[in-house]
């Protein structure tokens, strides 16, 4: 393409329009101006007054068209400011020479002197240089900034509480160079902060007047910074934001924002499930747990689950001597070994074994010699456990047999077992099971040195396959919902909690004794669907079907966390009661129970073994019925 093809192009097709043409040559020439000036007055001689006159205003003209037209043959106002390279200021560059070479060829100004006529040449063509190469470079600069701000919408958001976490979160705003928030003011119920000023955005009212604030003030996000609120509040205003069309996000409780970041605002997340079931947070007594871990050697046995992952996360930070992972998942074990290495820089040792195993549990025992357990293992679905009652028993009674009793045979210190609120008064395979788990470690409690706890507690929010995942899966696939019974009530509480008292009570427990969690209340399983649904923007019965499937094989209506003829007794730790005088069985009767309970299994009769097992569960020996954990001679201990 030829020279004046390109200027005809540049002439026809200018990229900002004429305006913007226009603007950008007449920057282009008051710098030229300027440049020729100033190189004017810094050679001038110093014995005479500087005078402008004709001459130099003719000299400007003809050289600001000249730069024009050169800088239109170059393209330089055809290019997008965004995307100006090392290309286009070679053009500039070799426009400024051009032009400079025919500054050279203007008679208006001889004085006779070539060296101050070449000094104010070169000093002409530098500034001119800059000039134009500096405004460029400001244009893309401004156009990366203008192309960033511009992929993020800035959003009119209300922070919902006046405290320290939202001034924290609006000083986090206001540091941000390129923030995607627009504070328009906070709520908070506290009448002294009303209509006060927080960074001069104000407190414009309390939480009820949230959906009319929301509409009067166009606000697009609502962001709930009030990490110490309970369940109760944050059910409260989760559902006042849900009344209108802005998007909700909140921070977590307290403690984890002491563990996190400096970064508050990058707690910031969707509002979750756990927050409107959020409870004050658990108080450990961190000196007794850390004086039987720290130093010793700590098996957890399921190392991979929910529970025992947890476990291991909270024991690492401990400083025990070694840390052995046993399950008979690989893929979970590893991915706990990674995690443990990568976040806390601790190695555990892992194994790859089965509780039912007693060939591999006892290499394992020989060779790491742990003299503290946490056993975790256990198969916990219940319709699954409904359905298999000889892995049941085989893997929950067996494995906790063998666990128990390879800890006393190598001289463990500690073993603590995890159990559940279903092996109270149990209804399922698996809380049957589960019962008959306690009453072999309150038995080997009452007749070893190693110092036995069990510890009983309820759901566990997010644990692996539990029920407030399959309710999530429900609503992402767009429905329905299946809920079991519209009265069905369950304990919950969160992995990190149920792990820190676990541990609590480990430093507690000494002869097998039973010590029961803190639940809370029981929760409607229906009313936590409805509120999974409405935290996902969905409205239930109109976006997403609810529908009742009945009661299945082996599930109770209600859970219970001890049986009527249990007491409770405080423990040194307000959210741990422990069992006065639980049910123990001799262990002589017990174990003949067992054995004959694993012959059923190895002979694959699995409806008699699971006759047994309930049997057995509820306190039915072979020496007759008898009501559990009422003294009956030969049968409970003394």
């Amino acid at each position: 393409m030829s020279s004046i093809q390109v200027l005809v192009q540049a002439l026809r097709r200018p990229i900002y329009g004429w305006r913007r043409l226009g603007r950008d040559m007449g920057i282009d020439v008051a710098l030229l101006v300027l440049a020729l000036l100033a190189a004017h007055w810094l050679t001038y001689p110093r014995s005479q007054p500087v005078e402008f006159g004709v001459p130099v205003v003719f000299e400007a003209v003809v050289l600001s068209l000249a730069c024009l037209v050169l800088l239109l043959w170059r393209g330089a106002y055809s290019v997008n400011p965004r995307y100006f390279g090392l290309g286009d200021f070679l053009g500039i560059g070799l426009s400024v020479s051009i032009v400079t070479v025919f500054q050279f060829c203007l008679p208006v100004t001889p004085d006779g002197d070539l060296k101050r006529s070449l000094a104010r040449g070169l000093l002409f063509a530098g500034m001119l240089a800059v000039g134009l190469s500096s405004v460029r470079i400001v244009k893309r600069i401004r156009s990366w900034q203008d192309s960033r701000q511009s992929e993020v919408k800035v959003r009119r958001t209300l922070i919902i509480g006046a405290g320290d976490a939202a001034e924290m979160i609006m000083r986090e705003i206001k540091r941000s160079s390129h923030p995607v928030h627009r504070i328009v003011g906070f709520v908070d119920d506290d009448p002294e902060k009303q209509s006060s000023l927080i960074h001069q955005v104000p407190v414009l009212g309390r939480t009820p007047q949230i959906p009319e604030l929301v509409k009067d003030h166009d606000i697009e996000e609502l962001l709930i910074a009030l990490p110490s609120a309970t369940g109760e509040d944050m059910r409260r205003i989760t559902q006042l934001c849900q009344s209108s069309d802005a998007r909700v996000r909140t921070l977590p409780p307290v403690k984890t924002l002491l563990t996190g970041g400096p970064q508050i605002f990058s707690h910031l997340r969707e509002v979750d499930i756990e927050d409107l079931l959020r409870r004050e947070p658990v108080q450990t007594d961190l000196e007794s747990i850390a004086k039987y871990i720290s130093g010793e050697r700590v098996l957890i046995t399921g190392g991979g689950g929910s529970i025992g992952s947890e476990l291991a996360r909270q024991i690492a930070s401990l400083s025990p001597a070694n840390l052995v992972l046993l399950g008979k998942g690989e893929n979970s074990i590893y991915e706990i070994e990674q995690e443990l290495l990568q976040t806390n820089r601790f190695q555990p040792s892992c194994i790859i074994a089965d509780v039912r195993d007693k060939a591999s549990m006892e290499a394992a025992f020989e060779k790491f010699r742990p003299t503290v357990v946490f056993h975790a293992a256990a198969h916990k679905h219940v319709p699954l456990m409904q359905g298999n009652p000889i892995e049941a028993i085989r893997n929950n009674i067996l494995g906790t047999w063998q666990t128990s009793d390879l800890a006393i045979k190598y001289g463990a210190k500690r073993f603590i077992n995890v159990s559940t609120d279903k092996a109270v008064k149990p209804s399922s395979v698996m809380g049957a099971t589960k019962r008959v788990g306690e009453m072999i470690v309150t038995s080997m409690g009452r007749r070893s040195e190693t110092e036995f706890a069990i510890v009983r507690f309820g759901n566990v929010m997010g644990s692996r396959g539990s029920l407030i995942p399959l309710l999530k899966a429900q609503i992402k696939r767009g429905g329905p919902v299946r809920v079991t019974h519209p009265e069905m009530t369950r304990y919950f509480m969160t992995i990190p909690e149920a792990v820190q008292l676990i541990l609590q009570a480990g430093a507690i427990g000494e002869r097998g004794e039973i010590f029961i969690l803190d639940m809370g209340d029981p929760i409607k399983i229906l009313d936590l669907a409805m509120d999974l649904i409405r935290l996902h923007g969905l409205v239930p019965g109109e976006d997403i079907e609810v529908q009742f499937t009945g009661v299945r094989p082996g599930e109770k209506l209600y859970e219970e966390l001890l049986y009527d003829t249990e007491k409770l007794s405080d423990t040194s730790h307000p959210k741990i009661r422990m069992v006065e005088e639980p049910f123990t069985m001799q262990w002589d009767l017990l174990r003949t129970e067992i054995q004959n309970l694993l012959e059923l299994c190895a002979e694959g009769r699995a409806e008699d073994a699971r006759h047994s097992l309930m049997e057995l569960a509820w306190g039915k020996s072979v020496l007759g019925e008898f009501p559990l954990n009422q003294p009956t001679r030969g049968v409970v201990e003394g």
